[in-house]
């Protein structure tokens, strides 16, 4: 089993910034992908980004130059950075996963957090 710890959600204004970290841990061979999805009110779960194993950023639509993403394969970490909100941000933001858990796990094994609401108003 993956555990993927979230922090960094909560209340912020229009036009502030947010900045999110999930950390991964337990059974892991190898993390070929660890980025950030996001869930709006009314509306499908979209990807924000994911990193590669080979530190190659794969971007949502619409998503490139708002936010940032960093992988740090030391920590099994990735972060999210995103300025300049806008209440259309608000949603439910998941860590994401894509794991080997074992040298046999070729395929890799995705795995979720729990999600960390973050609410953009005044």
């Amino acid at each position: 089993q993956v555990q993927l710890e979230e922090s960094g959600g909560g209340w912020v204004l229009p036009g502030g910034s947010l900045g999110l970290s999930c950390t991964a841990s337990g059974s892991i061979y190898n993390i070929y992908l660890l980025g950030w999805y996001r869930q709006r009110p009314g509306k499908e779960r979209e990807l924000v980004a994911r990193v590669t194993s080979i530190d190659m950023t794969e971007w949502g639509d619409n998503m490139k130059g708002r936010f940032t993403v960093v992988r740090d394969n030391r920590k099994n970490s990735v972060s999210l950075q995103g300025n300049g909100l806008k209440p259309d941000d608000t949603a439910v933001y998941y860590c994401y996963a894509h794991v080997a858990i074992n040298a046999a796990d070729r395929l890799g094994t995705e795995f979720w957090g729990k999600g960390t609401l973050v609410t953009v108003s005044s």
